[in-house]
């Protein structure tokens, strides 16, 4: 299963107590059983509170229509009908699916909503003592692959060609959701804010003297420090680490965010952040990262328009996409 491990905390969100103190408003609460932090700037506290709970609201909506968990979200009626009949979905769900298959063309299958599907053999939690062999790793992923996800434009219909076949939302659904939060609010009239779905950063506007949002990026090696501190005006961040989630054989450090060709863990990396002008965006391509490797990883990041990527390898050394600035000092690729 891929899994990607996004602490809450894993980028922090830097705003000065006095700034906060005027017009920046700020909550933070379990959606999505995940950690979510709202923040919204506004004159008024009464509106400001207003505005906070349509977010929840918008979220909670998200999570009803997209849960795998839910026995009666339109997701798990897909996933019963696995080999059996195509089903009738809203257009939000079936656009959101087609956006899936599109990014995982672009990653040639390193992002794979259909990830759900796969066995369950590696154990993050410190149980494993030994590799799974290599016929289980192969058998795991049997029933993983995107273009058996088969949409009908017309008709809005979603079959998953193999029986037993599973789609989940698990590495985009939180930057989807606060993609749909943040369009809400904008909608509302909120002039600036943040919604940052457990790690999936979106941003918009500015802060309150008009300087932008600035978001530290943690040190993997050392998740008590920041290793930089990066400006982010109205785009997405999101980062993906493996921290305390992997396993060592043979001297290979193995993440948890599984390659959903292959069935083996990512391994090389421990820390990949992406900026993104949309947070579901963004969250995939984190992801993408990690299974694609630095060098293929960078040389995709660098062909998509408005996206930029740092890379933290498992020596601590850092590499970047093109044009990025880190600290104030733009960086190019290592």
């Amino acid at each position: 299963m891929i899994l990607k491990k996004l602490l809450f905390g894993i980028i922090l969100l830097v705003i000065s107590g006095s700034l906060q103190a005027q017009n920046v408003y700020r909550k933070n609460m379990v959606l999505m059983g995940s950690a979510f932090d709202i923040t919204v700037v506004e004159k008024d506290s009464l509106q400001a509170v207003k505005y906070i709970q349509m977010a929840v609201d918008e979220i909670k909506r998200i999570e009803k229509l997209i849960s795998s968990w839910n026995q009666n979200s339109q997701t798990s009626e897909i996933n019963r009908n696995a080999g059996i009949r195509p089903v009738k979905v809203d257009k939000e769900l079936f656009d959101l699916i087609k956006r899936a298959k599109l990014i995982s063309q672009i990653t040639d299958g390193a992002f794979d909503i259909s990830y759900a599907s796969m066995d369950k053999i590696w154990k993050f939690d410190g149980s494993m003592t030994r590799m799974p062999d290599t016929e289980s790793i192969k058998k795991s992923v049997a029933k993983v692959g995107y273009q058996n996800i088969i949409l009908n434009d017309t008709t809005h219909t979603v079959f998953l060609k193999l029986k037993g076949m599973k789609i989940g939302f698990g590495a985009i659904g939180k930057g989807y959701a606060a993609d749909k939060a943040k369009q809400l609010l904008i909608a509302k009239g909120v002039q600036a804010g943040i919604i940052n779905a457990s790690g999936d950063m979106n941003t918009w506007g500015t802060q309150p003297d008009g300087t932008p949002w600035t978001v530290a990026i943690v040190n993997p090696l050392n998740k008590y420090k920041a290793f930089a501190l990066v400006p982010v005006s109205n785009k997405a961040v999101v980062t993906s680490g493996d921290y305390e989630k992997y396993v060592k054989f043979n001297g290979i450090r193995y993440a948890h965010i599984i390659n959903p060709k292959t069935g083996y863990p990512a391994t090389g990396i421990i820390s990949v952040s992406v900026f993104a002008p949309q947070a579901e965006l963004a969250d995939a391509l984190a992801t993408s990262v990690f299974v694609m490797g630095i060098e293929a990883g960078l040389d995709r990041i660098n062909q998509l328009p408005d996206v930029e990527c740092i890379i933290i390898d498992e020596k601590g050394k850092i590499h970047t996409s093109k044009n990025i600035e880190i600290n104030g000092k733009k960086l190019e690729k290592n």
